[in-house]
């Protein structure tokens, strides 16, 4: 079989993978008031069924390797590469296995770890429940203040049933992902190749005056659900200089360093005031936003 014709039958394998598993797996995200449009690495995107158009550069497409191609403004091979490796191969009228989910995921992790680039978990809505239970019963989360992250993708469960929380630069492209495990044994991670120095997961509304910087997303939640007039951040960990923390603060936001009430967090607001006076320090009555929270309902 000639090269063509090797290319050939790798294209006819990828070209029908969905648009949105496309567009996850690249970092975007839905815009909340139109679900047609996506931001995205090229601007925004609005997608009707297998077609696309990218309003920034002027042009559309059909199918997932026209917009591979348009997103990572590459070749037809590359994208046809990048497909073979990144996106989980389904359409609406199949049904794939939790291990053919794991084999696309350890292949993605595996060049993102080559090349330091970011890799999201798959999105597996069939675990979606799981990690609804686990937010709301156990953590105590408002399902309300979920589903407003839920339905533009900023919340969404993998594979493994972990809750994946975005983390959003600038014109809300994606720059990594927290990672919570929501099974018998409950842990915390981050995404592979997730830059936290360029963006961050929040809720709130961007218009509100005050920003409360928390340790986690969960907190994040968990003080926004205890005070819905400020907007609520996470560090993803206590850190005391987080790269975007300087442009926040020339925004005239009245900005709270919200970390844990323990000795590291105390020690990290320390140090985040020092560098940035403006930054005042705001100790949950509690260990922690989500303790405050679960201890009141």
């Amino acid at each position: 079989m000639s090269r063509y014709d090797q290319l050939r039958r790798r294209a006819d394998a990828v070209r029908n993978i969905s648009l949105e598993t496309v567009l996850l797996r690249r970092g975007a995200t839905r815009e909340r008031r139109d679900k047609t449009k996506w931001h995205t690495e090229q601007g925004p995107v609005s997608v009707t069924g297998m077609k696309f158009f990218g309003w920034h550069r002027g042009l559309g497409g059909g199918g997932a390797i026209d917009l591979v191609m348009h997103l990572a403004q590459t070749d037809f091979p590359t994208a046809v590469a990048w497909l073979e490796n990144y996106c989980v191969m389904v359409s609406s009228a199949d049904r794939v296995s939790s291990a053919c989910h794991q084999g696309a995921e350890d292949d993605a992790r595996r060049l993102a770890l080559s090349n330091g680039s970011l890799c999201l978990p798959v999105r597996d809505d069939r675990r979606l429940g799981q990690v609804r239970r686990y937010l709301q019963d156990e953590r105590r989360l408002p399902a309300t203040h979920l589903e407003t992250l839920i339905e533009p993708g900023t919340l969404y469960a993998d594979p493994r049933g972990n809750a994946v929380f975005l983390l959003l630069g600038r014109q809300r492209r994606t720059v990594g992902a927290e990672l919570r495990g929501t099974g018998p044994r409950v842990w915390r991670g981050m995404a592979h190749g997730t830059k936290k120095n360029s963006g961050f997961f929040w809720i709130g509304s961007q218009d509100l005056p005050e920003i409360v910087l928390c340790e986690s997303a969960i907190d994040a939640i968990s003080c926004f659900a205890l005070s819905p007039d400020r907007i609520c951040i996470s560090t993803s960990g206590a850190r005391p200089d987080p790269g975007w923390l300087g442009e926040l603060i020339k925004r005239d936001y009245d900005i709270y360093c919200g970390f844990d009430a323990d000795k590291a967090g105390n020690e990290m607001a320390r140090q985040m005031i020092h560098l940035h006076p403006r930054v005042k320090r705001l100790s949950p009555p509690g260990h922690d936003w989500n303790d405050v929270l679960t201890a009141r309902l």
